[in-house]
């Protein structure tokens, strides 16, 4: 017996009415997060402020508490303590005593320091990183950035040397100058936003004043495709960030219902959802909209495609032919069709930068009266072995993976409200980024 018809589903899909409560796990599966790894010790020292400017102070601060997070939020250290760190802003080599990082209660086996100033307009920073387990200390990185003096930049250039320190001692590319898009309410209507990878700067990109939902970033981060609610139904539309416009994007006939895009990791083709031939299936055009042709042929609703970024030429999506939504994959062209899930209400699929794991929301004990509710999981695609990254909190929606396949953004509600959440892979380091509104379906950009 189906506990809701397609129809209903489908309007499930655009929306969030979840409750979760915990589940267990069922196998531990290692998901790109450092778990299992031995992390590495590193202080952040607060930069040593050079020259007179008024500017400097505020700058600093705004450098200092973005390194820290930077690395705090990384995945691979264990971020000394600012209530451990020795005293002194070393803003040289020739500054820094070693020994009392590598000494208790600081015990760093790495040392991030440098100097920073305003000077006529511009902020120019000196950064480095020292071993701190060479009793003389050694240079590890040393860096030097010069931009126009602002808060922004401070924090640009505080992700660029965390993102090359994170890329130095861990051997995979930062995700401090990625952005994550999502749909807020806060204006008004739901309209598309876009925020640092930390929840700062968070802004709006449309002002249709219609409803937009599922935003999806292109690989090169040029354009932003999502869905929004027209005169004639649901349309798959298209901002370019380059000229800060929509662009003209045909997505089928007048009339019909079209939902949930997804780049290609190439940025060539865009699959969606789309019922101009009566049942919502899913279609691929290219980058414009043209050429567009359908994938999958069954009854029953087929929706939030999402590409595997490794290969190109697999598609996972979400599928109700058996009654209610299960995660599939198939090939590019609708070819070797293979189940994933085993049961439950299963939604919101996100492919890992490896094209190893998918990420979804499920609830696996879905129905009238059955305990349980909407968690976020990780399950290999192999082995289809998984494992509960979310337990309890709230209703959980929504994953995206970040480029360096060490994080997950989602969504979570709770008691109605929605918010925007990260986490490392393996469910740990959960935070909060947006606090204000109503904040759904974030994207994480690809670089």
């Amino acid at each position: 017996m189906r506990f809701v018809s397609r129809l209903q589903w489908l309007c499930l899909f655009l929306s969030v009415l979840f409750v979760s409560v915990p589940l267990q796990a069922q196998d531990e599966v290692f998901a790109g997060s450092s778990q299992g790894r031995e992390r590495i010790r590193i202080a952040a020292a607060d930069f040593k402020p050079v020259g007179a400017d008024p500017q400097t102070p505020v700058l600093k601060a705004a450098f200092d508490a973005t390194l820290y997070g930077d690395l705090a939020n990384a995945g691979i250290f264990d971020l000394v303590s600012k209530s451990m760190v020795p005293s002194e802003k070393p803003g040289s080599p020739q500054e820094i005593h070693i020994g009392s990082w590598s000494a208790a209660p600081a015990s760093a086996q790495m040392v991030a320091f440098g100097a920073l100033a305003s000077q006529n307009g511009r902020l120019v920073v000196y950064g480095w990183l020292f071993d701190a387990q060479n009793p003389q200390g050694s240079q590890v990185l040393a860096k030097q950035y010069n931009e126009v003096s602002s808060q922004d930049s401070a924090r640009s250039v505080a992700h660029r040397f965390a993102d090359e320190i994170i890329a130095r001692l861990g051997g995979l590319a930062g995700i401090a100058e990625t952005k994550i898009y999502f749909v807020s309410s806060r204006s008004g209507t739901k309209e598309i936003w876009a925020m640092d990878y930390d929840g700062q700067n968070q802004h709006p990109i449309t002002h249709l004043g219609a409803i937009s939902l599922s935003p999806r970033i292109s690989p090169d981060g040029t354009r932003l495709a999502f869905a929004s609610m027209g005169k004639q139904g649901w349309a798959i539309r298209m901002y370019s960030l380059e000229l800060n416009r929509m662009v003209a994007f045909p997505d089928g006939a007048t009339g019909s219902n079209n939902i949930s895009p997804a780049w290609a990791a190439d940025g060539s083709r865009v699959a969606f959802s789309s019922n101009r031939s009566g049942d919502p299936e899913i279609w691929v055009s290219d980058a414009n909209g043209g050429s567009a042709h359908r994938v999958t042929r069954f009854v029953g609703p087929d929706i939030a495609p999402t590409w595997n970024p490794r290969s190109n030429a697999q598609i996972a999506w979400v599928s109700g032919r058996t009654g209610l939504p299960q995660i599939y994959t198939m090939d590019a062209d609708g070819a070797n069709v293979q189940r994933l899930t085993d049961g439950g209400y299963a939604v919101s699929p996100s492919w890992s930068p490896n094209g190893q794991f998918l990420t979804f929301s499920w609830n696996r004990k879905y129905g009238p009266g059955a305990p349980g509710g909407y968690d976020i999981y990780v399950m290999d695609i192999a082995s289809k072995r998984w494992l509960q990254l979310t337990h309890g909190a709230g209703s959980n929606d929504y994953p995206s993976w970040a480029p360096d396949g060490r994080h997950i953004v989602f969504e979570r509600a709770v008691g109605g409200h929605a918010e925007i959440w990260t986490m490392l892979a393996d469910g740990t380091g959960q935070h909060q980024l947006t606090f204000s509104g109503n904040n759904f379906m974030p994207n994480w950009s690809w670089k």
